[in-house]
């Protein structure tokens, strides 16, 4: 083993302590907890959609997820070990046949859906039930609150009093 498996595999570890990664497959509707920075501020941002492709990469496995928003088809690629995921949940497991599921972009409206796999999903269900009652919760990030000064909040209408 080399230098730079041997610090991937060290990344992956931390990682892997700090926020377990779920077994996941291509057809499993995803729900990805993004950190956003936003100046000064970080937020919880949520992706939901269908994973559409994994390369398994070691440190540099990636996913990618697939989304309809308003109407428009938004995809984006995640890096499994990276900083910016708080956590990866599993909704739901579809049953595919194929690896990479670049196909439904072409697809649209109930012609887009994938079948469920209803074993899979209660075998799911027992083993995240399981998993939450093992393991604490991780703590949300917390909002800051600009100070101000003043206690009392201003009238509703300009300061009529």
């Amino acid at each position: 083993m080399n230098i730079l498996d041997t610090i991937g595999q060290e990344t992956m570890d931390k990682v892997q302590a700090e926020r377990p990664v779920p077994r996941f497959e291509p057809g499993d509707t995803l729900r990805v907890h993004v950190k956003v920075q936003e100046g000064n501020r970080e937020r919880l941002q949520v992706f939901e959609g269908v994973c559409i492709g994994r390369k398994n990469a070691g440190v540099n496995s990636s996913f990618t997820v697939r989304k309809i928003s308003f109407n428009e088809g938004v995809e984006r690629v995640f890096p499994l070990y990276g900083p910016g995921i708080w956590e990866i949940e599993v909704v739901r497991k579809g049953v595919v046949r194929r690896a990479k599921l670049y196909y439904l972009r072409d697809l649209r409206g109930k012609a887009s859906r994938i079948a469920e796999d209803v074993e899979a999903q209660r075998e799911l269900i027992a083993v995240q039930a399981e998993e939450q009652a093992k393991r604490p919760r991780r703590e949300k990030l917390k909002k800051e609150k600009p100070k101000e000064e003043r206690t009392i909040r201003a009238a509703k209408g300009g300061g009529k009093k």
